[in-house]
């Protein structure tokens, strides 16, 4: 039958209704501003629309009836609308040097409303990542590596450093468009990829990387300033040739340490006057750029007269004499001229010269003969040399006669450093660093996973395109004893590249100068805020001070730290040592960024599905190798130490825990590995060779979830030395639902107390109705796969006598039922509170092992583990066993050293006879007082369940005689009870005495069991030998007797236990697991 449904509306009042509205719109305007909080793992915080978000606006409550069947998950789980909503008003706003000039800007006034960046590929990430490859060492060292290395080699280091950057930016831009890259750049992609100790030990390095190119930025400022715009502002002047390097290096070191102090003032004054000049340091190298390319084509139609002038075969200093004579005909008078006098011991013509002076004659070569002079075949060759070595032209003759040792103090040009082929591809990696500075401004892009690769990529081609072309023009137009000529002193201190340059070489000057200039500072506000974002992260807690800075976010003890790091890098003061070392952190940083994206790759994450899809694992793989490659080419000393640093870092960060969970590759690949290892370990059981124990710890909470026993954490630390499996576990009772909260507590307890104990390993804490169900589900199913528990580890109820609950001890001995059932061994200490812990170092002493039966060998296994711990490591050990009557106690010591030998394992060794002695009457006693009480506890136990029974009993009789009471209309003719309560009571009194006094008529009259007082006399007899050999002992290790098949013997083996371990201070209990587990075969 068809129902009709009517809708009715349910209208608001109109003012109510506005007020929402307005409250609706001013929850949406604080949103804006809560978007720029930072959470504590120092992401930037945003109103995530996501599953369990606590950071929803409660107003946005779900009050619709459409959707009631879902109205009570929607505090958890939104509706598809407000997620929607959500995304669509995500912003992700940056924490660089915008971020920083808005607080300036704003500072004391209302904060202005965020606007979407707007930054396009150009803008935001070509010319950015342009103006930090291109720099420096294009500049100031390119022409020398040119001439050193011939064209041939300089294009294959070209071609390696190029191709690095190349497969690195691939791989960077897989990660980059595999989600939103929130501020910080290469760090923040390295850091969420690779997990958060790789991230701590690449960010910092990243972050030496910067602060040291910020040292050679600036060092290449100074060697531009004193060496080509004002040489006469040098403050230490050489009075030799000899010293000349000397002094220029103090130079840099005073004039650098200036230099830093003022662009760190400027960095820390403002930073968005850094910025605003950004585009002008860029401008200054694309026309330098510009300037070198039409010098180029100027010198096809007319080279530029820049002559150098030659002695033989060897270049002149062209600084100290204006002709390149030696003498000079003025007129009808021949004079010496300068340059003779710098060779000879005075001006006249008989003074002494020196003998290659006078046997070659002074010549002047064009410096850049031009594009189609042919000099393009002279310099395709490699002129390596030692330091000091004359820079020479092969072409011209030469005749010797003077020591070339000493010559290297005349005005020659000479090698200031010995040049190979490894140190030029340190020296030059620099120049095609920065590939990251798009990724940096990822929050400024408009489409950052579309501007980031491309502009990357284009960036790399086009600089690539330069070095190349540069290289090849270089090589076609200069002469080669001007390229290797580092300085320019063979053209009146002229910058070499410059002399290239059209319309003037001062084109070059001023444009490197002022792209040096730039690229410091850039360095400089970047380095800072690298280490703040490190730092805000709290993975390495040493670092947490440089978190903080000005109140508008500025960070000046970063700031700080980074100026003296810097400053370290100034006072190496040369240029060629500084390059390799800031080489070293940026190829660890690149290295690590193809390891992410091949990780990410081979292990086909859900969530890796970057919008680049030009990517590869081998193409990874490949940049991976090459950076490493590159690493030990260029220094491998310094490749050492960057690897060192690294590693303390990772391992700093590691054991100090950096609980951090960023989804990243490694967490993957060690979930893989793990997979993979539990699948192999599946297949078969151990070997004897490779048992070791893996214990399951059964610990015990107080009533506040604390735990009762720390050092059993501390006994199975020493006991595996960190090796192994080990589980910690615990029971409580009850229902998960209602004790889920004390579950978590208890479980945060225990990893607390594991990590005070050092203790490494699992927590699992099951809640079970009763205690027993809950460890019988531990010792079942704790671990997972081949990677299971051997072992149950437990402390001795020592209250057991003094407990009114018997179930404590019941049990401890089912549990001992349980692991024999499952074939696994168990160890039970006694008096573990009295165990040492992990900081004391027990001094000499003996761990003495008792050997009653065989137990597989774990007995003799178990001394030797706990002594490779530094606690018991100068204990010896000895080994007690016993010999009955008909044994041979001699052969039996003597058969033991052998197998000891064989197990190579040093201990010493006693056989302890013990004689079939009649049973004492103390024995005999003791029997009876324990059965005594055994039956008086279930005495006292009956009288509990009567009790119970008899109430039960009453209840039952009252609900019956109220049934009756209801049935007597119907059946008058019924036999009524005749029992009162008053009868029952005193039927029950009665009834009771008879009972007690025949109990205890039958307690005082019964006669001890043969068994127990056997077993009794057992328990009693190896006491005395084990406390009288073994009462010194730091531990004793003795076999643990199995309990009773017939269980109603329980409460009797407790206390054969209680008499085995009297006057015993630190004692194990040892039962096997009913396998071997130590063998004396290889």
């Amino acid at each position: 039958m068809p129902t009709s449904f009517t809708v009715v509306p349910v209208k608001d009042n109109s003012e109510k209704a506005k007020e929402r509205i307005e409250e609706e719109d001013g929850n949406d305007n604080n949103e804006l501003e809560e978007n720029q909080d930072t959470a504590g793992d120092g992401v930037p915080k945003e109103n995530s629309p996501f599953i369990n978000n606590t950071d929803n606006d409660k107003s946005n409550s779900y009050d619709g009836t459409n959707m009631a069947l879902f109205e009570e998950e929607m505090d958890s789980n939104p509706m598809v609308s407000s997620l929607l909503d959500k995304l669509a008003n995500y912003t992700n706003l940056t924490q660089g040097a915008q971020e920083h000039e808005e607080a300036d800007d704003d500072e004391g006034s209302k904060k202005k409303a965020v606007k979407s960046p707007q930054m396009g590929t150009f803008m935001g990430v070509y010319l950015p990542c342009l103006q930090n490859i291109l720099g420096v060492i294009l500049f100031l060292r390119l022409t020398w590596i040119v001439g050193t290395a011939g064209i041939l080699e300089s294009l294959a280091i070209v071609g390696l450093c190029c191709s690095c950057t190349m497969l690195t930016a691939i791989s960077m831009s897989a990660i980059a468009t595999n989600g939103v890259v929130p501020a910080g750049g290469s760090y923040y992609m390295i850091s969420r990829s690779l997990g958060p100790e790789f991230g701590g030990a690449v960010g910092l390095c990243f972050y030496l990387g910067t602060t040291f190119a910020g040292s050679m930025y600036i060092l290449g400022t100074i060697e531009i300033l004193l060496t080509y715009i004002v040489p006469k502002a040098a403050i230490f002047v050489a009075e030799k040739k000899e010293d000349e390097g000397e002094a220029l290096l103090n130079n840099m070191r005073v004039y650098g340490t200036c230099c830093l102090t003022l662009m760190s003032v400027v960095v820390f004054v403002g930073v968005k006057y850094v910025n605003k000049l950004a585009l002008v340091f860029l401008a200054c190298v694309i026309l330098s750029i510009l300037a070198i390319y039409a010098g180029v084509i100027k010198t096809i139609f007319e080279p530029p007269d820049f002559p150098v002038c030659m002695l033989g075969n060897r270049t002149l200093q062209n600084q100290n004499f204006d002709k390149c004579l030696k003498v000079d005909t003025i007129g009808n008078l021949t004079t010496t001229t300068q340059l003779y006098k710098l060779f000879c011991n005075g001006p006249e013509s008989n003074a002494t010269c020196n003998e290659y002076f006078l046997n070659n004659n002074v010549t002047q070569i064009q410096g850049i003969p031009g594009l189609i002079s042919g000099v393009i075949s002279e310099n395709m060759w490699s002129e390596y040399g030692p330091l000091g070595m004359l820079v020479e032209n092969k072409k011209l003759s030469s005749v010797g006669g003077s020591d070339p040792t000493q010559d290297i103090y005349l005005p020659y040009v000479v090698n200031d450093i010995a040049s190979f082929f490894t140190l030029l591809v340190g020296i030059y990696f620099p120049s095609v660093t920065g590939i990251m500075a798009g990724s940096n401004r990822s929050g400024d892009l408009r489409d950052a996973q579309r501007s980031i690769p491309v502009g990357t990529i284009l960036a790399i081609f086009t600089t690539s395109i330069i070095y190349f072309t540069c290289v090849v023009l270089f090589g076609a137009c200069i002469e080669g004893v001007l390229l290797r000529d580092k300085f320019g002193d063979s053209v009146k201190g002229n910058l070499v590249i410059g002399t290239l340059s059209w319309p003037s070489p001062w084109v070059i000057v001023i444009g490197s100068f002022f792209s040096c200039c730039g690229a410091g500072l850039q360095s400089l506000t970047g380095a800072p805020r690298l280490l703040q974002a490190i730092a805000r992260d709290g993975i390495v807690p040493f670092l947490q001070v440089f978190g903080h800075g000005k109140a508008n976010g500025e960070p000046t003890w970063a700031l700080l730290l980074t100026g003296a790091i810097c400053e370290i890098g100034i006072l190496i003061a040369s240029l060629d040592a500084v390059a390799p070392i800031l080489s070293m952190f940026f190829l660890m940083c690149y290295l690590f960024v193809n390891l992410a994206c091949a990780l990410q790759t081979l292990l086909r994450t859900p969530n890796w599905r970057p919008r680049f899809k030009y990517y590869h694992w081998a193409l990874s793989f490949l940049g991976m190798s090459l950076c490493l490659a590159l690493m030990f080419i260029s220094s491998w000393y310094y490749a050492i130490v960057a690897m060192v640093i690294a590693g303390c870092i990772y391992k700093y960060i590691e054991y100090r825990g950096a609980e951090k969970e960023w989804g990243d590759g490694i967490r993957g690949l060690s979930l893989n590995a793990a997979r993979f290892a539990l699948i192999r370990l599946e297949e078969a059981p151990p070997h004897t060779k490779n048992w070791r124990p893996q214990c399951l710890v059964l610990l015990n909470l107080d009533s506040d979830q604390a735990v009762k026993h720390p050092r059993l954490l501390s006994f199975t630390s020493q006991l595996k030395a960190g090796k192994g499996l080990t589980i910690v576990g615990n029971v409580l009772e009850g229902t998960f639902l209602t004790k889920d909260a004390e579950a978590k507590k208890a479980e945060q307890n225990i990893k607390s107390s594991m990590t005070a104990e050092r203790t490494k390993g699992f927590c699992h804490v099951v809640v079970s109705s009763n205690l027993r169900d809950g460890v019988s589900h531990l010792i079942q199913s704790a671990g997972l796969g081949g990677m299971k528990h051997n072992t149950v580890l437990m402390a001795w109820p020592g209250t057991w006598k003094q407990s009114n609950d018997t179930q404590s001890w019941k049990n401890f001995i089912e549990t001992i039922r349980e692991t024999t059932s499952a074939h696994q061994a168990l160890l039970v200490a006694k008096n573990v509170d009295s165990f040492p812990t992990n900081q004391e170092r027990l001094g000499e002493g003996t761990i003495d092992v008792w050997w009653v039966v065989h137990d597989g060998g774990l007995l003799m296994l178990l001394p030797f583990l706990l002594r490779q711990h530094k606690v018991w490591r100068k204990c010896k050990m000895r080994i007690f066993t016993v010999a009955q009557m008909d044994d041979n106690s001699i052969q039996m010591k003597k058969d033991l050293q052998t197998f000891l030998y064989h197990l190579r394992l040093n201990a010493e060794v006693e056989v302890v006879e013990m004689h079939d002695n009649d049973i004492s009457a103390f024995t005999y006693e003791k029997t009876l007082v324990m059965e005594q009480r055994s039956q008086m506890l279930k005495q006292m136990q009956l009288s509990k369940t009567e009790r119970e029974r008899e109430a039960q009993l009453i209840h039952d009789r009252n609900t019956a005689s109220h049934s009756m009471n209801d049935k007597s209309e119907t059946l008058p003719d019924r036999v009524h009870m005749t029992w009162t309560k008053e009868k029952l009571f005193t039927e029950r009194n009665r009834n009771r005495e008879c009972n007690s006094n025949l109990a205890m008529r039958d307690l005082f009259n019964m006669k001890p069991n043969q068994t127990n007082v056997r077993r009794m006399h057992t328990a009693i007899k190896l006491n005395e030998v084990v406390v009288n050999k073994s009462q010194g002992a730091h531990l004793v290790l003795l076999n643990m007797p199995g309990p009773p098949k017939n269980r109603g013997g329980d409460e009797n083996y407790m206390e054969f236990l209680e008499v085995l371990l009297e006057g015993l201070n630190r004692v194990l209990l040892v039962r096997g697991g009913g396998r071997e587990v130590i063998t004396i075969y290889s």
